[in-house]
C-alpha cells in the first residue's frame, strides 16, 4: 500500500445526501469512488428484505473478506485517492474491524426527523438499527480511541446551507486539498452507482449540485414516534460534535 494513496471511509445513515456526497468526490478529478461495497454482504447475512434484494446480492460480492481487500487495496484508476461511500449498519460485527486502520475516516448524519420521513416511502417499518445511528456512534468511539482524535461529522442541513465551508473543512480534518470542482456535477448516473439506484436515486441523478437546505413541515406517521425517540440521543450526540463552519 502507497503511502501517498488515501482511502476516505463516509460512514452514513440511509437518506442522508450520502449519494450526493459521493458525486462530489466524483467531480474532484482525482478521486475513485465505490458505492455502500458492504451491502450485498448484509444482505446475504441479514436476510434483510430490501428493495432489490436478489439483484443487489447477485450483482454484488457476498465475502466481506473480498470487499476488505478490494477497499484496502489497489485504488481503481490509479487515482491517490479513494472515496467509500458506506452505511453503518452494513457493517455487521462478523465483518471484522483490524482493517478500519487502512481508512480514514467520517461521518455523515442528518435529522431523524427528516431522515425517518424521506426512509419510511421505501421502508415502510424501519427499526433503530436501519438508520445506522447507533453503529455511527460506535464507529465513532472506536476511532476516536484507536487514533487519539474524533473522526470528522457532518450534518447533511449544514452542508447544504453552506457546501463550500462544509466540504473544505472535511478536506481539511481528512488531510486532502478542497477543490472546489467538488460543488457541481453533470446530471445523470454513474457506472459506480449501485444496482439499487433504480429505487433510491431518482433525485441525485436529476441534480447538478448540493440543493439548498429550506425549513421543511414534516409529519410522521404516529408509527414512527417511537423510533424517532430512539434515534434522537445517538444524533444528538453527533451532531453536537459535528464540524461548525459558521
Amino acid at each position: 500500500m502507497s503511502s501517498t494513496e488515501i482511502r476516505i471511509a463516509m460512514w452514513s445513515g440511509p437518506r442522508n445526501i450520502s449519494t450526493a456526497l459521493m458525486r462530489s468526490w466524483d467531480a474532484r478529478g482525482d478521486t475513485a469512488v465505490c458505492d455502500e461495497p458492504l451491502y450485498a454482504c448484509y444482505l446475504a447475512a441479514t436476510g434483510a428484505d430490501h428493495p432489490g434484494r436478489e439483484r443487489i446480492i447477485e450483482d454484488g460480492e457476498t465475502d466481506w473478506a473480498r470487499v476488505v481487500a478490494m477497499l484496502t487495496g489497489k485504488i481503481p484508476g490509479g487515482r491517490p485517492i479513494f472515496y467509500q461511500k458506506h452505511m453503518a449498519h452494513h457493517l455487521l460485527p462478523e465483518f471484522g474491524r483490524t482493517w478500519l486502520a487502512a481508512l480514514r475516516h467520517a461521518l455523515l448524519v442528518r435529522d431523524p426527523r427528516e431522515m425517518l420521513a424521506s426512509l419510511a416511502r421505501v421502508t415502510p417499518h424501519p427499526r433503530l438499527d436501519d438508520t445506522g445511528l447507533p453503529q455511527q456512534c460506535l464507529l465513532y468511539d472506536e476511532v476516536a480511541q484507536r487514533e487519539g482524535r474524533a473522526p470528522p461529522v457532518l450534518d447533511a442541513a449544514d452542508v447544504l446551507r453552506d457546501p463550500a465551508g462544509q466540504l473544505a473543512a472535511l478536506c481539511a480534518a481528512l488531510g486532502v486539498p478542497f477543490r472546489r470542482s467538488m460543488l457541481s456535477w453533470r446530471a445523470g448516473p454513474r457506472p459506480t452507482d449501485g444496482v439499487w439506484a433504480e429505487h433510491w436515486y431518482g433525485e441525485v441523478e436529476r441534480s447538478t449540485a448540493f440543493r439548498p437546505h429550506g425549513p421543511k413541515n414534516i409529519e410522521l406517521p404516529d408509527r414512527l414516534a417511537p423510533l424517532l425517540d430512539e434515534c434522537r440521543p445517538y444524533y444528538e450526540r453527533l451532531h453536537a460534535r459535528r464540524l461548525v463552519t459558521s
